[in-house]
């Protein structure tokens, strides 16, 4: 008879008290968080601040994988079955043959995307993983204030029908790019994905205010909500209390406390 041990898996990411939505994932993890302030601080540059986001992004997939993938029961043999007939195990694993698309946002999001499709192709059948790619601009007024983003190309994989659609970008800053992407797949593919789930590593309170208020069906996974440019009374506010008072970007859409400009340091074109 099989130990039952195992047949009754629970799950449940340690995550930070917030009130921005049950969609919404800030992942509380001392380990993460300390790698993270590592991978922002001043003078981490390639190829430290590759392997810092390797690390990062390995671990978070891990997390969103955890707590979203279908598990199903199964038996598997170990090497002791060639001396016994006990030599198995039998009880949960990650579905192998859950469907997932990955999609590279260029530039900022190639690594990310492709650390998540890797991983995922070592855990589930490579057949059932695919990487889709964008290549996407902000637009800017004459200030040099966001607007919006555009989509300049793309390289799609196939459907997504009954997929994971996940959308690995380091830093949620406006949300225009990713909103832009995610009403693409909506709008111009057919049939409708499993789960469609952002997996950042910060956010702010702007960019979590478009993601649910253009995509309420996006799930967000993220370790570090940044609100750094907000008053001193909701910096000790619970965050996502007193939401539209939060802020977290300066004039020209970079992070606070943040990390710089991803896309230029992931790929060391800083000038």
């Amino acid at each position: 008879m099989s130990d039952s041990t195992y047949h009754q898996v629970q799950y449940r990411a340690n995550e930070l008290h917030h009130r921005y939505g049950d969609t919404v994932h800030i992942v509380s993890d001392p380990f993460a968080l300390t790698r993270l302030a590592r991978l922002c601080s001043p003078g981490v540059y390639v190829p430290e601040v590759s392997r810092l986001v390797q690390a990062l992004y390995r671990d978070l997939i891990k997390t969103v994988v955890n707590s979203e993938f279908p598990r199903v029961t199964r038996r598997i043999d170990s090497r002791m079955i060639a001396y016994t007939e006990h030599g198995y195990y039998d009880g949960i694993i990650i579905d192998p043959d859950t469907e997932v698309t990955t999609v590279n946002i260029a530039r900022a999001g190639t690594l990310p995307s492709q650390i998540c499709f890797e991983t995922l192709s070592e855990l589930l059948s490579p057949a059932k993983v695919r990487q889709d790619h964008l290549l996407m601009s902000r637009i800017l007024d004459t200030d040099a204030h966001v607007t919006g983003a555009g989509i300049g190309g793309i390289k799609l994989a196939g459907p997504i029908d009954g997929r994971f659609l996940l959308f690995p970008d380091p830093m949620g800053a406006t949300g225009s790019s990713l909103s832009t992407a995610m009403r693409y797949y909506k709008e111009h593919l057919p049939g409708t994905p499993k789960k469609i789930i952002a997996v950042n590593l910060i956010v702010t309170p702007e960019y979590l205010k478009r993601i649910t208020t253009d995509h309420p069906d996006v799930l967000v996974y993220a370790y570090r909500v940044d609100r750094g440019l907000s008053s001193p009374d909701i910096l000790q506010s619970i965050p996502g209390t007193c939401w539209n008072q939060e802020r977290g970007l300066t004039d020209n859409h970079y992070i606070v406390p943040g990390g710089g400009g991803f896309g230029e340091i992931l790929n060391n074109a800083l000038e």
